[in-house]
């Protein structure tokens, strides 16, 4: 004999079934350059993204192991215990212990798991190098940023040069792979972030606070960068590149800042209207 599910039990499986169609559709072309593996992450530029990423990948474990057993418990509630004729009143039951210990209890220890787990992983990605090779500058000002590269050896350890842009302009920071660099963050105006998609990570740029972040970059390539706080009417444009490259062509790009005048730390378009104590203008009308 076949078994027929009533109507509201046929209802739910196929809002349930719409549902995850619908969400897995609409997440295609969001990940559709990357690897499936990978559960929508980049592959990661620096020594500090495996430690995001396994992070992320257990996070999906844990979720899909609880929507299981979630879903389980639910369409087997549905099924076992519905009601099998229109007098059939079911059994009402109240203060049951058992279960409600197990709803109180499971979720903290699940809450206390991920805090342990994610505290770790901080911990670890934002542990800092003490003597690194490189230390950069950077200031996210409305609406680009500015990349300051201090006294650095390819320069002989005495000059330090910038790179700065415009919307318009997007600047470009270079790195060395596989040498350790530290950034240093700050903001002459409003809050930013300093977003790398590549790095698994990002942090705030916060006027009146230095925030700073140690890594090595350890793939070569070209990435996007960009800010990640609404910071204004130009926020969508505030980006820039990013180029991991070797040594010898780090060393030739800061000679090439060196010899177009670009020395000393720079605010960008934002050091002169805040020395004279002005309000932050477009990049348009500087």
């Amino acid at each position: 004999m076949s078994l027929q599910l009533p109507k509201r039990v046929r209802r739910v499986a196929l809002f349930v079934v719409l549902a995850a169609s619908a969400l897995a559709l609409s997440s295609c072309s969001a990940v559709a350059d990357q690897h499936i593996t990978r559960l929508g992450m980049p592959e990661g530029a620096t020594d500090r993204a495996p430690l995001i990423y396994h992070l992320w990948i257990g996070a999906w474990i844990a979720a899909i192991l609880v929507g299981v057993l979630v879903w389980g418990l639910i369409f087997y509630a549905a099924i076992h215990f519905r009601r099998r004729n229109d007098d059939e009143v079911p059994v009402q039951i109240r203060y049951h212990l058992p279960i409600e210990i197990l709803y109180t209890v499971a979720p903290i220890i699940m809450v206390v798991v991920f805090f342990f787990f994610t505290v770790k992983t901080q911990d670890a990605v934002l542990a800092t190098v003490k003597q690194p090779d490189h230390t950069i500058d950077v200031v996210g000002q409305q609406w680009a940023w500015t990349f300051n590269y201090v006294k650095d050896d390819a320069l002989g350890g005495q000059t330090t040069v910038y790179s700065t842009g415009t919307p318009a302009q997007p600047t470009t920071l270079v790195l060395p792979v596989n040498e350790t660099v530290r950034v240093n963050l700050s903001s002459p105006d409003v809050i930013h972030s300093f977003w790398v998609p590549a790095f698994l990570f990002k942090m705030d740029v916060i006027p009146g606070r230095h925030n700073h972040f140690s890594f090595t970059p350890t793939r070569v390539g070209t990435y996007d960068g960009r800010c990640a706080e609404l910071c204004g009417v130009y926020h969508s444009r505030m980006l820039f590149n990013l180029k991991i490259v070797s040594h010898d062509k780090y060393a030739a790009y800061l000679q090439h800042l060196q010899a177009m005048g670009n020395t000393g730390l720079s605010l960008g378009g934002s050091q002169a209207r805040h020395e004279a104590g002005l309000l932050p203008v477009t990049r348009e009308t500087e």
